[in-house]
């Protein structure tokens, strides 16, 4: 079975998006390199960014999100983020009218629902937890393993939470990586148990 990892682009203050779900500039590393991320042309980021990147994206086999990332994304077209073979959305509410039921998204009612279904289609491969109140709530839960920040310098003061509305305190180790990329500090975290 793979690890389960918590991961997105935040803030220096601990922010993924302002109030509005607007990301602001916590996604420039994305586009501030010369070396092609993906196929689409407009992903480029440093070769230390890449480095540490590509290989991550190419082990998810599964991204866990919730349903409103998932409604502001209008569910990705259908088609998972970066290559990603499913998605699972935590939502009360069944899929959309009209969706596409063969798309690659499984739609489940809590989290542990929702990581039992990743695991299940993850195989040995990674699951990706997208941060903000779902991830929050599984690391609360104890269903996370690992934690990544791709930090971006700038400050929001105030928005969308990386760890969302968790409540107490929780342990990670020191970090195990540590990189710079441009206009991003990449960081990863095991969850102490």
């Amino acid at each position: 079975m793979g690890k389960v990892v918590m991961s997105a682009s935040v803030s220096v203050d601990g922010f993924i998006a302002a109030e509005n779900d607007d990301p602001g500039p916590i996604f420039e590393w994305l586009v501030s390199g010369d070396v092609p991320l993906d196929d689409s042309g407009v992903l480029k980021v440093s070769q230390a960014s890449y480095d540490h990147t590509r290989p991550y994206w190419d082990e998810i086999g599964v991204t866990i999100a919730g349903r409103h990332v998932f409604d502001i994304t209008d569910g990705w077209d259908g088609t998972p983020p970066s290559g990603v073979d499913h998605a699972v959305i935590v939502t009360h509410r069944p899929a959309p009218e009209g969706w596409d039921p063969q798309a690659p998204f499984h739609f489940v009612d809590g989290i542990e629902a929702a990581a039992a279904k990743a695991r299940e289609l993850a195989g040995d491969r990674t699951v990706e937890v997208a941060a903000g109140d779902v991830g929050g709530q599984m690391l609360a839960a104890g269903l996370v393993d690992e934690v990544r920040m791709d930090v971006a310098p700038v400050v929001f003061g105030s928005g969308k939470r990386y760890f969302g509305s968790i409540r107490g305190q929780h342990l990670l180790e020191d970090p195990n990586v540590v990189i710079q990329g441009n206009r991003v500090l990449h960081l990863r975290y095991r969850v102490r148990r």
